[in-house]
């Protein structure tokens, strides 16, 4: 039994969901996002409230009643609040700039490197923190990932591009005789 599943999402005012072949489609201030849903669980859009449920009683089915009703909830959260992750640079020179579409990161390589801002998404810097924001969960996640992986901190100095509250496990190094 999935406790979240059990729980029906609200709908807020200002907020239009609708669900058809497939595929719920969620409207609201900020934009409208869409989410694919697959046939072992069904979805009820009525009186306000979003109800997730399972098709059937196969493992997978009730598996999936969790994910969806959390997808839902992100669903109704993106097009009302939006979602931001901050990642922070630390070492010395190393820095970003944003212009428009475009992020360019100086980690300490021979090379700025050039990311390309996912459609939907907004990338801003200031002084040592990049803020990625957009209406989508998954891709400002995923983009705030890719971001992250141009430079991982390191366990020695902590340089690199870690998510603002991260904490590294610092290592000892090298001891003198």
């Amino acid at each position: 039994m999935s406790r979240l599943g059990k729980q029906p999402v609200t709908i807020p005012n200002g907020v239009e969901a609708s669900f058809a072949d497939g595929t719920l489609t969620v409207k609201g201030p900020k934009g409208t996002l869409t989410q694919e849903m697959r046939d072992d669980v069904t979805i009820t859009v009525a009186d306000g409230t979003i109800t997730v449920a399972p098709a059937n009683e196969t493992k997978e089915a009730r598996a999936l009643w969790g994910t969806y009703a959390a997808l839902t909830r992100n669903l109704i959260t993106g097009v009302t609040e939006g979602f931001e992750k901050k990642l922070e640079i630390e070492g010395v020179g190393y820095r970003a700039e944003a212009q428009g579409q475009k992020l360019t990161v100086n980690v300490g390589f021979s090379h700025p490197v050039l990311l390309d801002v996912p459609e939907g998404l907004t990338a801003t810097v200031e002084k040592n923190v990049i803020t990625i924001a957009g209406i989508d969960k998954e891709a400002v996640g995923q983009f705030a990932a890719n971001v992250r992986k141009v430079k991982k901190p390191e366990p020695y100095k902590g340089k690199g591009i870690r998510y603002q509250g991260e904490y590294i496990i610092r290592k000892q190094g090298k001891k003198a005789v």
